[in-house]
């Protein structure tokens, strides 16, 4: 049976939540995966400093046109002022829910005091959660790590704070911040969190197929799961896992002329979205993901770097599934 997710008053549609991914979970990817099954997808993080917000990629990140309720947006940064600002200035915008990123170790992030760096100053991060939810009326959620490394592991002592302070949610990737993406997720801490609070938890980290799934909700007792680099490319699997948790049973892989309309919608929708000559650039990585099963060498990936236009990148798609309905599968 699939655990009943909550965040404030909203009650998701299933417990799978499209993790936020800087550069990956725009609108384009958040609405497909909404579409392939997910429960909630939180956006790309757009970082505190509201005079910061006029350049495009900002514009673009807190575009969230269309999108089903509750819409969740993250916001990064390391000044309780500032952060607190965000919170109020995207609530105004139409976000639903305001997510904090204390998660992301990214070097860039982490120099500034913001991301998972945060974990290190309980001091700061207490001033940070008691700012924004004191600044906006709709929930506050938090998505950390497991500590600042496997000496420093505080997730459970933030959580407890967290939870004090009002935060509606947590969401805890099983690596601490000098893990980054390296090594195995342990989730013997995501565990002790959930063990530790009375708000939802959503594991994060390794979630790769259905039976992970039904291991990490099993194992760490948590409402539901946060999904990133999984989807990449494979945007399917929260059906797969749904219909797992649902049944026991395995979906059959997407059939070739499927994989081909969501790939090619895909497409266009970045086109749309960015313009052609950002959509076009940006479009590249996600073929990628798309076909990095199927064409390991790289020979067609490289090709289709080459393309600078919309329609050449849409006609290449077309000829390249043709040729795979001529005689080749595709390794979902």
């Amino acid at each position: 049976m699939l655990p009943t997710a909550k965040i404030g008053p909203y009650t998701l549609p299933n417990p799978l939540i499209v993790a936020p991914m800087a550069g990956v979970t725009d609108r384009p990817f958040r609405l497909l995966c909404r579409k392939m099954g997910a429960g909630l997808a939180v956006s790309e993080m757009v970082i505190a400093d509201s005079k910061l917000w006029h350049t495009r990629k900002s514009r673009t990140r807190m575009d969230h046109a269309g999108e089903p309720e509750p819409r969740s947006v993250q916001i990064a940064g390391g000044d309780p002022e500032m952060l607190a600002n965000a919170a109020r200035l995207n609530a105004e915008s139409g976000a639903q829910i305001i997510d904090i990123n204390m998660g992301c170790p990214a070097k860039k992030v982490c120099n500034k005091a913001a991301g998972s760096a945060l974990m290190k100053d309980e001091r700061l991060v207490r001033d940070i959660l008691e700012a924004v939810v004191g600044a906006v009326d709709i929930p506050v959620t938090l998505k950390m790590r497991t500590g600042w490394d496997q000496s420093y592991r505080n997730a459970p002592a933030i959580a407890r704070m967290a939870e004090d302070i009002g935060i509606q949610a947590l969401a805890v990737h099983g690596r601490t911040r000098a893990d980054k993406y390296n090594g195995d997720a342990e989730y013997d801490t995501i565990a002790e969190v959930k063990a530790s609070v009375g708000i939802p938890v959503f594991a994060n980290g390794d979630i790769t197929s259905p039976e992970k799934a039904r291991e990490v909700l099993a194992y760490t007792g948590a409402d539901g799961l946060l999904i990133g680099r999984a989807a990449q490319g494979s945007p399917w699997i929260f059906r797969e896992i749904l219909h797992f948790l649902e049944t026991g049973q395995h979906l059959l892989a997407p059939p070739l002329n499927e994989v081909e309309t969501i790939l090619s919608e895909h497409l266009v929708a970045l086109h749309s979205f960015y313009g052609e000559l950002m959509g076009v650039r940006i479009a590249r990585k996600h073929v990628g993901w798309y076909l990095q099963s199927h064409d390991p060498d790289k020979q067609f990936r490289s090709r289709f770097n080459a393309f600078d236009t919309a329609l050449e990148q849409k006609d290449s798609i077309q000829q390249y599934f043709s040729g795979l309905r001529n005689g080749e599968e595709f390794a979902a």
